[in-house]
């Protein structure tokens, strides 16, 4: 696997793969990679030919008062773990070779799924997801991009981009993987302290359990104020528990595939979870 540091060097070695007509699946993260992560490597080996991955801290997804400097910084062991999940080439940039100029930076917006849920709470924060997963997919001119379902409402920000935009890419949802007692993998969770982490699978029991009453006929509301309960009680403070519509992240019908989406901290850490409802589970 080779790692490249500037857009010239990944633009290259991405033209050689072209050139000789493989296709290119993409994996973009901010590091810090664990099991997850390396999933989704899996799954783009069995989409295309070579996989390419990016690590790289955006800065312009964080407000001033979040943990940008916080964010944990592991390249070289990202990159080990990339290269034994099969990676062909790593991309890993700073700032100034992803933001030459500041002054003149252009912004892609998604307005309307970029406002509500954990927008309403991060102000401008997919707004800059979207700008910098536009700029990546313009370096790296991938066939498919693959991303985790976790991150339920940036999966749909990035789809809705792509169709925006026409870009001509295939944007793969991958399921999120968990750990043996359902918390969902995150970067986040090593900021668990062990009590946190005792209470914090409680995210996944409350999406299964909302899931198996919306099936049973209770109303979105009632279920709305059953989850946020049910975390209030053990120490969560809540962002929201909603149940929306699966494809537009707005008001759910009956007729309509549905999600549970859950943002909530535990002491200085903020988690977030999904599930898709299934209806004939």
């Amino acid at each position: 696997m080779n790692t490249h540091r500037t857009i010239l060097g990944l633009r290259a070695e991405v033209l050689r793969f072209k050139r000789s007509g493989q296709s290119v699946a993409f994996v973009p993260t901010m590091g810090n990679l664990h099991s997850g992560h390396y999933r989704l490597v899996e799954i783009a080996r069995e989409r295309a030919d070579r996989v390419v991955a990016s690590v790289f801290v955006n800065p312009t997804q964080f407000a001033p008062n979040e943990d940008f400097e916080r964010y944990p910084r592991t390249l070289e062991a990202d990159a080990e773990g990339l290269a034994r999940a099969g990676c062909d080439a790593l991309f890993a940039p700073d700032s100034a070779e992803m933001y030459a100029s500041e002054a003149g930076l252009a912004v892609v917006s998604v307005p309307a799924l970029s406002n509500l849920l954990c927008g309403a709470f991060r102000p401008g924060h997919f707004d800059g997801v979207a700008t910098v997963v536009a700029k990546l997919f313009n370096i790296v001119q991938p066939d498919f991009a693959i991303f985790g379902e976790k991150d339920y409402q940036q999966l749909a920000v990035i789809r809705a981009m792509v169709r925006g935009l026409s870009a001509p890419v295939e944007i793969v949802g991958a399921a999120t993987v968990r750990e043996p007692d359902g918390l969902a993998m995150s970067s986040r969770n090593q900021f668990l302290s062990p009590e946190e982490r005792a209470v914090a699978a409680l995210i996944f029991q409350t999406l299964g359990a909302i899931a198996r009453r919306y099936r049973d006929g209770e109303s979105v509301d009632s279920l709305e104020s059953y989850g946020s309960a049910q975390l209030k009680q053990v120490g969560f403070n809540v962002d929201y528990v909603a149940v929306r519509d699966a494809l537009t992240l707005g008001a759910v019908s009956a007729d309509q595939a549905a999600v549970v989406l859950i943002a909530a901290r535990i002491g200085s850490t903020r988690l977030i979870d999904s599930l898709k409802i299934e209806l004939n589970a």
